[in-house]
């Protein structure tokens, strides 16, 4: 290229980068959509203006080293151990199928059995980005369903962590072109482990206190771009020892380095300094690997690359979604995390690389991830769209109901004596942190109360401590049948679901006109949809926080109780 091509390479990608991603939000598509259209509209494939494919390449590593940083700052073992019970051997159970059928499937397409390992690990691999957005737009991130999917999925970030670094030593056994011959497998596997055991020993006695350190020191200077510039330090610093040092992986030191900082109280505003700058660089990476794409090859395997797209949606989402369900979670649940996990993103094309430098892959496999992650990523807001009425449809099936009691057994259903004694109880839909509150508020009152909850685990401790409990998705009408709705006072709805809060009010106010029905909600559209359809009350979080808040400066002003008071109801009105 031109003298300046660093320059030109860094404007070129990010300029299509930034028309690529305002065309796919648009459209209503992820922007990582049109990242990799741009990539692929600025390489060396397709005609007009080209970025140079080398530099990019280099760009992209930055990419991948603030990719894994982000995902170790964000990474929590406290979220994850919430939902261990099903996050972990379902993340490590889709891995091991996807990658057993994938190499199963592949010796018809001439490729090897270690190919086809390979490349299905790489498809195992769901978007954390595509999952995250995509419960977002729907508004069930922080829902039970979105809890699972998002512990799942950082699950699978942890295991490609574990192949990153394990794939260079078992390269040449898998048929790769790079590294030593196979003899030494066994050695070569030690010293990789004993590496990878001292660096994170160095890590854990050491890092994580010296980095945390060394930001409080920096931060205390009071100057915002010398704690920016040590953030990045930090992250390439450690991921390029890493990789020097310890002959270890960039990916697995900045994921590391992330991991020391997350345990920081400067962890929020290292991950808020690093944001900008982890950003651009993961848009150059998925630029990068557009460049590498030949669309052409879809035209040229339309039935390969249909195969592929197959192999990820269908058999993710029945794989997923059969896990989930033989773990003891709802029909909803099941089909929820077996479609936000039915796509493949930036992870897939971290593997892939990996994959096509240690020359495991055939040429054409890092074009089908491509092709497939632009294809099952477009397809992912539309099975979202379906979850709906299939779940409808499943709850009509009998065999189906069937199933349902069998597996809930007797925590679907209170015994005879005591759901016979209902009278005049309060009814607590969803016993996360809020419904908690609420339930205990209610039983200090003396009120009888009977929750309804679809973690197994929680309705076994409830029911150890003597409180009315059954297990079941909310939103199910003979779930719902079971709590004697038209006997009941009161209906909480703590749901974090908009969709789930609507049936049950809905349900409700069908079966008793007289109940009191109070829900949350997260957004004003939400709050209007359990409004009409039922709701007496609704409360809004943000809403509440502000008037809290309103209340709390008010009353440093000297400001009386009682026009607080005044002040927080005409709020609350407006």
């Amino acid at each position: 290229m031109a003298p300046h091509g660093l320059i030109l390479t860094i404007t070129i990608a990010l300029g299509a980068a930034f028309l690529g991603g305002f065309v796919a939000a648009r459209l209503r598509l992820p922007p990582l959509v049109g990242y990799l259209g741009a990539g692929i509209a600025v390489g060396p494939f397709t005609p007009g203006l080209s970025a140079d494919p080398a530099i990019a390449t280099e760009l992209a590593e930055v990419g991948v080293i603030l990719l894994m940083f982000g995902v170790g700052i964000h990474f929590s073992l406290e979220d994850l151990w919430a939902v261990r019970w099903v996050a972990i051997p379902g993340a490590i159970g889709q891995i091991v199928i996807a990658t057993a059928v994938t190499a199963l499937v592949v010796p018809a397409w001439g490729w090897t059995y270690a190919q086809g390992i390979v490349f299905g690990l790489a498809i195992a691999i769901s978007s954390t980005v595509v999952l995250i957005r995509t419960l977002t737009d729907v508004g069930l991130l922080e829902s039970a369903h979105g809890k699972i999917a998002v512990g799942w999925v950082v699950v699978e970030d942890l295991a490609i962590v574990i192949v990153l670094v394990l794939l260079p030593p078992l390269a040449p056994v898998l048929g790769g072109t790079a590294g030593a011959g196979g003899d030494d497998l066994a050695f070569r596997l030690a010293i990789t482990a004993a590496k990878v055991a001292l660096f994170g020993v160095l890590m854990i006695a050491v890092g994580t206190r010296a980095i945390p350190w060394l930001l409080e020191q920096v931060a205390r200077t009071g100057h915002r771009e010398l704690f920016t510039l040590a953030v990045l330090v930090v992250a390439l610093g450690v991921a390029v020892v890493a990789a020097f040092a310890f002959e270890v992986s960039l990916a697995l030191g900045a994921f590391l380095a992330g991991v020391a900082i997350s345990e920081s109280d400067l962890s929020h505003q290292a991950a808020a300094e690093a944001l900008p700058l982890r950003d651009a660089f993961a848009v150059l990476f998925f630029v990068s690997v557009g460049m590498l794409f030949d669309p052409s090859f879809i035209v040229r395997e339309p039935l390969l690359v249909a195969a592929v797209v197959a192999l990820i949606v269908v058999r993710k989402w029945l794989v997923s979604s059969g896990i989930v369900l033989a773990l003891g979670y709802p029909i909803r649940t099941a089909l929820i995390v077996g479609a936000g996990l039915a796509q493949i993103g930036e992870f897939s094309f971290v593997l892939s690389e990996v994959d096509r430098q240690l020359g495991i892959l055939p040429a054409e496999g890092h074009d089908l991830i491509i092709a497939a992650a632009i294809i099952t990523i477009t397809l992912n807001s539309l099975l979202f769209r379906s979850i709906e009425p299939i779940a409808e449809r499943l709850r009509d099936v009998g065999a189906v109901r069937a199933f349902d009691d069998r597996r809930a057994g007797a925590l679907a259903r209170l015994e005879r004596d005591r759901a016979d004694k209902l009278q005049r109880h309060a009814v607590v839909a969803g016993h996360g942190r809020v419904g908690s509150l609420v339930a205990r508020a209610l039983q200090r009152r003396n009120m009888e109360v009977l929750v309804v909850e679809q973690d197994r685990r929680v309705v076994e401790s409830l029911r150890d401590a003597g409180t009315a409990a059954i297990y079941g998705d909310a939103g199910h009408a003979l779930v719902l049948e079971r709590t004697h709705l038209d006997r009941a006072l009161l209906l909480v709805v703590a749901l974090r679901d908009p969709q789930t809060s609507r049936r049950v009010v809905e349900y409700a106010r069908r079966t008793n006109e007289r109940i009191g029905i109070v829900a949350r909600a997260h957004t004003r559209d939400a709050a209007a949809y359990l409004k009409k359809a039922g709701a007496n009350e609704v409360v809004l979080g943000e809403e509440e926080l502000a008037i809290e808040m309103t209340g709390y400066a008010l009353h440093r002003l000297g400001v009386s109780p009682q026009e607080i008071a005044l002040i927080a109801r005409g709020l609350r009105a407006r």
